[in-house]
């Protein structure tokens, strides 16, 4: 049984109902990793499902897709797609590269690609799965992009404009449901370049990964600048935040977690917990045994609506 398919409208994701969604999720490992390892199975997925999300997000990195071939990868991402069927989820399919395309500088290896593989990847995945699911809700076109101060080379906002753009019409050539989500720069954090030159393209998301890094206290407002402002036109999707918290940690109301999930939520910006792992930081697995780290303790209430702050949701 599918999910039913996902649209935007203004800066909303619509069910089919015309109701807006507000996705809370997890990422999880690339799943060439998880297979090696053995534990690509569905029994991952119900774990998943069973902290509350409702979006799993599937990074694939380019050495694992090149690594492992289009036609094999494909196999694993058939399986998860099958799973999430069954289980209700929706999928966000990322590729996970981080750095800057547009002069192809990567800043680790397992990140390196090209222009053509990666309009070459969202063809093969456009191709596979067009018209096919609508638990298949997002394609994430690019992780990270970053010149890492300048380490990676130069891209100008118009730059990577333009390759999103192409990406997007690679993938309508083929499948005109699925929604494209377009990441901002400092790895993915900053949007304000919407304010000038939004991609021409209707019917997206915009990306960012507002880690507590990012910028120094206070948060609230430098979040509001750097990529809050977005979600009053477009639809944004916080497809990565995170922290790390040893079990049992009690958060405050102004820690990091209740706050940037209470602002996501009261702007109606989807997020995505990373990660579900235990090896991959900031870890939301203390183990296989899938007990819960602080973090990941807290992000389970968070996708059940406990959050200081805030009341149940509906």
């Amino acid at each position: 049984m599918q999910q039913p398919r996902i649209r935007v409208q203004g800066n909303k994701f619509l069910d089919p109902d015309g109701k807006a969604v507000l996705f809370r999720g997890v990422s999880i490992a690339d799943p060439d990793r998880l297979e090696h390892e053995g534990h690509w199975n569905k029994h991952l997925f119900e774990e998943v499902k069973g902290m509350g999300a409702i979006l799993v997000r599937i990074p694939v990195h380019p050495i694992a897709w090149r690594g492992r071939t289009p036609r094999e990868y494909l196999k694993l991402l058939d399986q998860a797609v099958t799973w999430c069927n069954e289980l209700g989820i929706y999928v966000d399919i990322d590729w996970h590269s981080i750095g800057n395309l547009k002069m192809e500088m990567f800043q680790d290896p397992m990140y390196d690609t090209t222009q053509k593989e990666t309009f070459a990847f969202w063809r093969a995945i456009t191709q596979h799965y067009h018209g096919s699911t609508g638990t298949i809700a997002f394609y994430e076109l690019f992780n990270e992009p970053t010149t890492y101060r300048g380490q990676l080379g130069s891209v100008s906002w118009s730059d990577w404009k333009q390759l999103n753009e192409e990406m997007i019409g690679v993938i309508r050539a083929f499948d005109t449901n699925t929604i494209p989500l377009v990441a901002g720069f400092d790895w993915a954090y900053d949007l304000t370049p919407l304010n000038l030159e939004p991609i021409n393209a209707e019917g997206i998301g915009y990306v960012t990964h507002p880690y507590p890094n990012k910028r120094s206290k206070p948060w609230v407002p430098k979040w509001e600048e750097d990529f809050g402002f977005a979600a009053d036109k477009y639809p944004v999707i916080a497809t990565e935040i995170g922290f790390s918290a040893p079990k049992g940690t009690v958060l405050k109301d102004d820690d990091y977690g209740p706050l940037i999930v209470n602002y996501l939520e009261g702007k109606g910006i989807s997020w995505v917990a990373w990660c579900y792992d235990p090896e991959w930081g900031p870890a939301l697995l203390q183990n296989w045994d899938f007990d819960l780290t602080g973090a990941g303790e807290f992000f389970k209430q968070a996708m059940h609506g406990e959050v200081a702050g805030k009341g149940p949701h509906n």
